[in-house]
């Protein structure tokens, strides 16, 4: 790099930097308990010289020093890495991967009792792919791994996940079911920074981590929500609803099994267009995919208003079982153990009712039963908090690119259904955009990273932004940044000509592209009035285009 300007921050400025606690503790996650294999063997459960949470023993320094986040005299052992991961959901595990690869010390602490988020825990198998308009992936990086399996039937099932998942967290040490008690700030040259978390272990150990950086990475914001951060607007605004805060609505996904699927699809796709509608109303299946049926799920009536059941996302996992993400659940805070419990035993009881309805309704069906049920739930939003760059639906559809691009992403300005608007809405088709670096890194916070669902982008925006192909990209690459840049710049440092130096080694050693791509622009010769609406949410582009042009 051109500029060498010294990681971290002197002597001189810690010793006067303003340093104060946080005491006020948000309560920590339900415990879910499906098991993680051992990636060598296959076996579940710790092999020796890993922890009894699932993730290797650490072998970070650590030295006992005096605290006091519960009194005087109390000792607390401080560990020192070089990134914090906090929680296991996927995209963080990409990042804490990659920055392992390039040689930082790494370790995850997990607010639930056991890994693996919306992946593992959830069971979230049905993966979203990112094209453009003429039909090509845009998946790069760790993740098309998984999501070619995904495509050619070889990950399916569970267990295929979750075998995937271990190899990614192999010798990464995860510390499981730990309770957040006190995050320490300092402040120094206008920027806060994230000193160090003081956290409860699940037997009842206070220990303390410093880090470098620190990766937010939960469903509900476990470090993020502690800071100084103020919440962006959500789809409330957008739906009307002002006075209450609305997240899109939570998923539940149902397993199912003795499906006979190659007689599910034969007859299918046997009947003829008007057949097809009349029965089955809009969707298609094939050998693997089984999409819309809302003629199907527009039959059903849920027994409870927090309820609903939208077209079929359907997957073949072989051997007669299916799993289905159309299960909605409105009114859920992922923050709240008590509303997350009280959504999955509404889910528990609506989805042998569906069962019942499909039985009827669907050739090759007739003998589909309940398979179990996730330990948790499909979490698509929460609280939105302001990065350096906050992404906007007209930088979506006008292809915009960036200099300091993590990511190429595509995917509709999905926005699922609230208690406000259960059929949700969506808001326009992007062909390929690019993700800054500046939209993971929190501001006003010089070594927080925003990872995944926390991505910074207004509430119509993350409609696009939130899926894992585009996270997962931009998470790996940031993981890899930090790695080349130890010791050298803050993130938040980097300028156009690092960038460029940085894209050059990633797409050489990596084969990850972020440059010299074009993304098509349909909001060419729109005014700015056209394009504030647009991110307003005021206009729906599929629409209004549509009314435009005809104009």
């Amino acid at each position: 790099m051109r500029t060498k300007i010294a990681w971290g921050i002197s002597a001189a400025i810690v010793l006067a930097a303003s340093v104060w606690l946080f005491d006020h503790m948000r309560a920590g996650r339900p415990g879910t308990t499906v098991p993680v294999h051992n990636a060598a063997d296959g076996t579940v459960g710790p092999k020796e010289g890993e922890s009894a949470n699932g993730g290797p023993a650490s072998t970070n320094t650590m030295k006992p020093v005096t605290q006091e986040p519960n009194g005087p005299g109390t000792v607390v052992p401080v560990e020192t890495v070089d990134v914090a991961v906090i929680g296991s959901e996927l995209e963080g595990i990409y990042l804490a991967r990659a920055a392992a690869d390039e040689g930082l010390n790494v370790k995850v602490i997990d607010p639930r009792d056991a890994i693996g988020g919306q992946l593992i825990q959830g069971e979230m198998l049905f993966l979203d792919e990112t094209k453009d308009d003429n039909g090509r992936s845009l998946v790069q990086g760790r993740i098309k791994q998984l999501f070619d399996g995904f495509k050619s039937g070889k990950i399916r099932k569970l267990d295929e996940y979750v075998r995937y998942f271990d190899t990614l967290r192999a010798n990464i040490p995860i510390e499981s079911g730990v309770t957040i008690e006190s995050v320490r700030e300092m402040s120094a040259d206008g920027m806060r920074r994230v000193a160090s978390v003081t956290y409860r272990t699940k037997e009842g150990t206070l220990r303390t981590i410093k880090a470098d950086y620190w990766v937010e990475n939960t469903d509900f914001a476990a470090l993020a929500g502690r800071l100084d951060v103020v919440r962006m607007p959500g789809l409330e605004q957008f739906y009307g609803h002002p006075d209450r805060i609305e997240y899109m609505g939570a998923g539940m996904m149902m397993k199912f099994k003795n499906i006979d699927w190659n007689k599910f699809s034969t007859h299918f796709n046997g009947l003829s267009a008007a057949e097809k509608r009349k029965k089955y109303g809009v969707g298609y299946v094939n050998e693997s995919f089984a999409i819309g049926l809302t003629g199907v799920t527009n039959a059903y009536k849920p027994t409870n208003e927090r309820v609903f059941l939208r077209g079929l996302n359907a997957v073949n996992q072989r051997d007669g079982e299916v799993l289905i993400n159309a299960l909605i659940l409105y009114t859920v805070d992922p923050s709240d153990p008590q509303s997350v419990a009280e959504a999955i035993e509404l889910g528990k009881a609506e989805i042998p009712l569906i069962r019942d309805h499909f039985r009827k309704s669907i050739v090759g069906w007739e003998n589909v039963e309940v398979n179990g049920f996730p330990n948790y739930l499909y979490i698509r939003e929460y609280n939105h908090y302001e990065t350096d760059y906050v992404l906007k639906p007209s930088d979506m559809l006008s292809g915009r690119m960036f200099w300091d691009n993590v990511s190429i992403a595509g995917y509709p300005l999905d926005l699922q259904g609230t208690s406000a608007n259960k059929w949700g809405i969506e808001m326009g088709r992007p062909d390929k955009y690019g993700m800054p670096l500046r939209s993971f890194l929190l501001k006003s916070y010089d070594n927080v990273i925003m990872a995944g669902k926390n991505v910074g982008a207004s509430a119509i925006a993350y409609g696009s932004a939130r899926i894992q192909p585009n996270t997962g990209l931009a998470a790996e690459t940031i993981g890899i940044i930090l790695g080349q840049m130890s010791g050298k710049k803050k993130l938040k440092q980097l300028t156009e000509d690092d960038m460029r130096g940085l894209h050059a080694y990633l797409q050489s050693k990596y084969n990850i592209r972020l440059t010299g791509v074009t993304g098509n622009n349909k909001i060419a010769g729109w005014t700015e009035d056209e394009i504030r609406k647009l991110d307003e949410g005021k206009i729906v582009y599929a629409q209004y285009a549509y009314t435009r042009k005809a104009k």
